[in-house]
């Protein structure tokens, strides 16, 4: 039986054959955004997606914002490597949420060919998303349920 396989932030990221690795990059500020990675690693139990999370169970608000912080420059580079190694990377953009992290991945990663991007109307940058993803021919989706269903393709490619 196929099941998919999440790995959290800052465990080692690992490939299996006929897997696709799959970056769940976007919205995380705690008490705003919905924890909408747990419903794509739910949803998609049964798929051939190695889910590379950067929402971990033992997250510490009290770590400090800079390199000098170990468990947070952990983190960083962990997301960082994550995003490097992944097959392709959603991007799901909280309308409640200002994302700032998220937007810097989106940047980062928009000519990579990876991205795979769900921004509803009301998020603040939403033209800004709009026409970056239509300079560089980023996939961009209109729903959520459209992105579950884009990234469920993305483990019959391969």
């Amino acid at each position: 039986m196929v099941k998919a396989i999440e790995i959290q932030a800052p465990n080692k990221i690992e490939t299996k054959e006929g897997y696709v690795t799959v970056f769940l990059a976007g919205s995380i500020e705690l008490g705003k955004a919905v924890e909408w990675q747990r419903e794509i690693v739910t949803t998609l139990k049964d798929e051939k997606i190695i889910f590379l999370n950067p929402r971990r169970d033992d997250w510490d608000s009290s770590w400090i914002q800079s390199i000098n912080d170990v468990k947070f420059k952990e983190q960083v580079l962990w997301e960082l490597t994550a995003l490097e190694f992944a097959d392709y990377i959603v991007l799901n953009f909280d309308e409640k949420t200002l994302s700032p992290i998220s937007l810097i991945e989106f940047g980062a990663h928009a000519k990579s060919g990876k991205l795979i991007v769900y921004c509803p109307e009301k998020f603040w940058k939403r033209g800004n998303i709009d026409v970056t993803c239509e300079f560089y021919n980023v996939k961009q989706v209109s729903s959520f349920e459209e992105l579950i269903s884009e990234i469920k393709k993305l483990s019959k490619t391969e």
